[in-house]
């Protein structure tokens, strides 16, 4: 069954009181496991692989319309709300409902890094005091040595763009990583590796430069820490909620 826009209407955030709302009454952690599944099976096309993907809306965060009990959300996964883009689920059984918001409560309880920040803020801090356009590219502007991230907002939540920001090396994507490789004659050669085989290497350099090196070459190879230093100590808790929140909003609708 194709899902339009589940749950569209939750909207306001609320990160419910543990002691009620936490995880779904009786939730064990095979119900939460399951209930990811049924997720990615049901929702995600429509909300996205993380829940955020609707605007106003963070189903990862407990972003809700209001502080709607567990058998409330049970009864919007399985029949929908009238006169909505929510249309009932007929062949979605109570058990991955009941799943499905286990998974969501479970959710729920990560701290939203983002909550309260102030997107337009948070692009003054990314061209200026945070210098990302060194490293990394937005619609056309700024460095290729990074990542791009036009389009993070749709890929990363804001708890793991709140890690990469204060612990850089926690949690690096493959496409991510960083290499180092010193030819025989001694030069030393650094960057974002874009590929390597059992033949050759490819790197991005810290100037741009696509490199690309024969393995016979080489006397030695290995990845290394990333480049990017964490903002841990150099921004405080409300300039962090800015910047997570404009690259939150980054989801590739502008153009260059």
């Amino acid at each position: 069954m194709r899902v339009h826009q589940p749950l569209l209407l939750l909207v306001s955030f609320c990160l419910l009181a543990a002691s009620h709302f936490a995880v779904a009454q009786h939730a064990t952690g095979s119900d939460v496991f399951s209930g990811e599944q049924a997720y990615q099976n049901y929702c995600a096309n429509c909300h996205g692989k993380t829940g955020n993907q609707i605007a106003n809306i963070d189903l990862g965060h407990g972003i809700f319309r209001k502080p709607y009990s567990d058998d409330e959300l049970m009864n919007i996964v399985m029949k929908g709300i009238a006169n909505t883009p929510m249309p009932a689920t007929p062949n979605m059984s109570r058990e991955q409902a009941v799943q499905i918001v286990a998974y969501l409560r479970s959710r729920a309880v990560l701290k939203d890094v983002g909550a309260g920040g102030d997107a337009a803020r948070g692009k003054a801090l990314y061209a200026g005091k945070g210098a990302c356009t060194d490293c990394h590219r937005i619609n056309g502007e700024g460095s290729r040595v990074g990542p791009e991230l036009s389009r993070i907002g749709l890929v990363r939540t804001s708890d793991q763009l709140a890690t990469s920001l204060l612990d850089p090396n926690a949690e690096v994507q493959p496409n991510n990583r960083f290499y180092s490789v010193t030819t025989r004659s001694g030069q030393h050669i650094s960057g974002r590796l874009l590929n390597h085989d059992a033949y050759s290497v490819q790197l991005l350099d810290d100037k741009e430069q696509l490199r690309s090196l024969m393995k016979s070459d080489l006397q030695k190879e290995e990845f290394i820490a990333s480049p990017m230093p964490s903002l841990r100590g150099k921004f405080d808790d409300k300039e962090l909620a800015d910047l997570v929140q404009y690259l939150v909003s980054l989801r590739g609708a502008d153009k260059p």
